[in-house]
């Protein structure tokens, strides 16, 4: 038995170089990204409704309740086609992809060539290809997608939507350019014909 009288040493500190606390805050910074992002995911797919059974020949639609949830499942996941508090949630949820996912990876600098917005959430066409590309990238980049899947979405998704989303032209045409000069501002868009409203003469032509 040990004497109780004699007091156990304390353990030296443990002390990491300072060299190496780069390193490690660089590192916990990635882990935390990679840990919101996994978390996002989780909570979209827990908020998704659960596909309910088909009816066979020994079902019928009352029996499944297909009649009473039919109306009230969404009619598609894509972002456009929500409205309220459902595409507030989705919002929120793209917007945590966006931020710590896809502009620290791929997000390259400003020019006049390659626009960017800080408050792309106010481009509706911006926010439409971003969810587009986020939706492609959960199905790509999941193990049931392959090995190729990853390069498939790089090839097919993410290079086309750059393309267009940055275009000297695209949506943020009259945004940011610079980051010493920040500007907002939304494209206006075409306005559709009134209904009912009578054609135009054509001075060409006789009246």
């Amino acid at each position: 038995m040990s004497d109780p009288g004699k007091a156990t040493p304390e353990p030296e500190p443990f002390r990491v170089p300072d060299d190496d606390l780069d390193d490690l805050a660089s590192t916990l910074a990635k882990t935390m990204a990679e840990v919101r992002q996994h978390g996002v995911i989780l909570d979209r797919l827990s908020s998704e409704p659960v596909s309910a059974p088909q009816p066979t020949a020994d079902t019928s639609t009352a029996d499944t309740g297909l009649g009473a949830d039919k109306s009230d499942a969404p009619a598609s996941v894509f972002i456009l086609a929500l409205g309220g508090e459902a595409y507030a949630v989705e919002l929120a949820a793209l917007s945590d992809w966006v931020n710590y996912l896809f502009l620290p990876v791929y997000g390259r600098e400003i020019s006049t060539a390659r626009p960017w917005c800080d408050r792309w959430h106010e481009h509706p066409e911006a926010v439409a290809r971003l969810h587009g590309l986020w939706l492609a990238w959960q199905q790509l980049t999941a193990a049931e997608a392959g090995l190729s899947g990853p390069s498939t979405w790089h090839r097919d998704h993410l290079d086309q939507a750059l393309v267009h989303l940055r275009a000297p032209d695209g949506p943020f045409a009259a945004c940011t350019t610079s980051p010493t000069r920040p500007n907002h501002r939304v494209l206006a868009t075409p306005a559709p014909e009134p209904t009912g409203a009578t054609q135009r003469p054509n001075p060409r032509r006789p009246v």
